[in-house]
């Protein structure tokens, strides 16, 4: 089931949010019970055969989570079960998402005829499985509690705004929301906010970008400079608004059940270097290698400049992976490896506090961000190559008809994201909270702007035939 669609605005939620405060407002245990199950029905709504999948993910990492909680004091048993479990996430992530494509490797290195199962992908498994192990490493360090309750694991894990597209949310973050959590008018009314805005976000503009974007990637044998250019400026504000504009509606989804989310986007393009792009872009993501990868491998602690640079490596190698089955991700992976080497060996992380050249560095990390891009939007590395040719002027013409028609069409939705990618739209709303007259007045104004974006949305949605989120695949 789809955020931006119309079973899931006018059917789902709204039953799902009178049910939970109407019928079970008195009891958190029936909240989170209810809550649990019916984000088993979110996912079975588009994935009904893949849910026992989940289910059974949700019983293992139980079971497992109780053997490290039960055996801490046993530090050697609890190793042992937390080596299991991580095993076991790592291999149906593997069996699902990667057995295709290392056998498909496998037989092309070594020249033999290997049968290939044709395994689908359950959507959002990268996230739920990392929730997974997030939940016993953090049982294991004792950074969250081990829970007895079965449907309380069932629901960090399962829980609908963040379960297929993420953010990904750490145990030790939620942990004592489970139980404890506080809804309030003023917490719901934020949630509906930026659920709002995130709608807004993924449908009017993510979506506008996408067939800008598909055009161009779609039809290599049609490009131009200008065109290969503008097909990869849409797709680098397609996958931001698509993305950012999910984890902002599963965040505001979040504050509407009183849960407090991860933030995962932070205007990442404004940042002045690779390293902080990498703060600001799907900061979930980036913390939870940081606290379960490259920490526990020594991360910069090392007195080792090689052991350091291995740490990095594997961290890189590790995110172009869990994107997906492909060589341009590993490629895009190792790409970032070698930007944030260069940078942290040249002092180029470093912000600079006398603001020069900021310019410059701004160009500079949004041409290998969008050069990155167009190697993850690629079908093989050799397809992105020949895109970034096109980019180039090599072997087509500086323009063609395709770029001034698709330009025409795309250009203010181009203006509004380039500026929505900003903080400058935030910064305009924060000023409402001044107790003064042109704070009210912009109180007001910005609840008739949401009314309006949301019937702009709505209106979107109904005409428009394009609408799967591009995360929904990793």
């Amino acid at each position: 089931m789809l955020f931006s669609s119309n079973i899931f605005l006018f059917f789902f939620l709204p039953a799902v949010l009178f049910i939970y405060y109407v019928f079970f407002g008195k009891s958190r245990a029936f909240q989170n019970a209810f809550l649990f199950f019916s984000s088993l029905f979110f996912y079975a709504w588009g994935e009904p055969k893949f849910v026992l999948v989940m289910a059974g993910s949700i019983v293992m990492n139980w079971l497992i989570g109780y053997m490290i909680g039960r055996d801490e004091k046993r530090a050697t048993r609890a190793k042992t079960a937390l080596a299991i479990g991580v095993a076991a996430n790592l291999l149906v992530i593997f069996v699902f998402k990667y057995l295709m494509f290392t056998m498909g490797n496998i037989n092309l290195l070594f020249g033999i005829d290997l049968s290939i199962p044709v395994i689908e992908l359950p959507i959002g498994i990268s996230f739920f499985t990392f929730q997974s192990m997030s939940y016993l490493v953090d049982v294991y360090r004792n950074d969250g509690r081990m829970q007895r309750n079965l449907i309380n694991v069932g629901l960090y894990i399962a829980f609908f705004p963040q379960l297929i597209a993420g953010p990904i949310v750490r145990y030790n973050s939620i942990d004592e929301q489970i139980g404890t959590r506080q809804e309030s008018v003023q917490l719901f009314s934020e949630g509906v906010e930026r659920f709002i805005i995130g709608l807004a976000k993924k449908v009017i503009i993510a979506n506008t970008m996408a067939t800008v974007a598909d055009f161009a990637f779609d039809n290599p044998e049609g490009l131009s400079a200008l065109l290969a250019w503008l097909g990869a400026a849409a797709y680098t504000m397609q996958i931001y608004f698509d993305f950012s504009g999910y984890s902002d509606m599963a965040i505001g989804l979040g504050r509407m059940f009183g849960f407090e989310l991860e933030e995962n986007f932070n205007y990442p393009y404004i940042s002045k270097s690779i390293t902080e792009f990498w703060r600001r872009w799907h900061m979930s993501l980036g913390t939870w290698f940081r606290d379960y990868l490259y920490i526990p491998l020594g991360g910069n602690r090392t007195k080792s400049k090689a052991r350091h640079i291995f740490n990095i490596f594997v961290v890189w190698l590790c995110t172009g992976i869990w994107h997906g089955a492909n060589w341009t991700f590993i490629g895009w992976g190792l790409m970032y490896f070698v930007l944030l080497i260069f940078e942290k060996n040249t002092g180029y992380d470093v912000a600079d506090k006398e603001g020069r050249h900021h310019l410059i560095k701004h160009i500079y990390t949004m041409l290998f961000v969008i050069f990155g891009w167009v190697l993850f939007r690629a079908e093989s590395i050799s397809a992105a190559a020949e895109y970034m040719k096109a980019m180039a002027g090599m072997g087509c013409p500086l323009i063609n008809d395709g770029f001034l028609e698709y330009f025409r069409q795309s250009a203010v939705y181009l203006i509004m994201a380039i500026i929505g990618s900003t903080p400058l739209v935030s910064r305009i709303l924060k000023k409402r909270d001044a107790n003064t007259g042109a704070g009210k007045v912009l109180t007001v104004v910005t609840a008739l702007y949401l009314i309006g974006i949301f019937i702009v949305s709505v209106s979107f949605i109904v005409k428009d035939t394009y609408n799967p989120f591009i995360y929904f695949n990793f």
